[in-house]
């Protein structure tokens, strides 16, 4: 599996947080990972392990969303962007293995994949407001 593939299962469990509660999270990360059974499981504990880094930067993540997202708060976001947006953040805040230009181009592609016609273009918008509040 290629890191882009990782990371579109990642940004997947992360959507999935938004309809759950975090009680039914453990069960519904099962059922996910039994349908890519027929993967690696150094690949699937790789995809578990971030998606928990992330879960736990959230409060973290969503303050700097809501700081540099100007007129837009996160519950007025659609629930594809804000899932791409909090993986790509993550990534670009808390994870040093990835260049934050390769975590914005992939965000981006993520919402061309999933989002709505203006979705890349709002992930991209915000996501720069965000890298520049974090550079200054």
């Amino acid at each position: 599996m290629s890191r882009r593939q990782l990371r579109e299962h990642i940004f997947k469990l992360l959507f999935r947080t938004e309809f759950h509660d975090a009680s039914e999270m453990p069960k519904q990360i099962q059922i996910y990972m039994e349908d890519l059974w027929e993967e690696p499981s150094k690949q699937l504990e790789y995809i578990h392990e971030k998606f928990e880094k992330v879960v736990a930067e959230l409060s973290e993540i969503d303050k700097i969303i809501v700081n540099s997202a100007e007129g837009w708060n996160i519950s007025r976001m659609g629930k594809v962007d804000l899932a791409i947006i909090r993986l790509a953040v993550y990534e670009i805040k808390f994870d040093d293995d990835i260049p934050v230009s390769v975590a914005i181009n992939e965000a981006v592609e993520l919402a061309k994949r999933y989002g709505q016609e203006e979705s890349s273009s709002f992930v991209n918008g915000v996501l720069s407001k965000i890298l520049k509040s974090i550079n200054e």
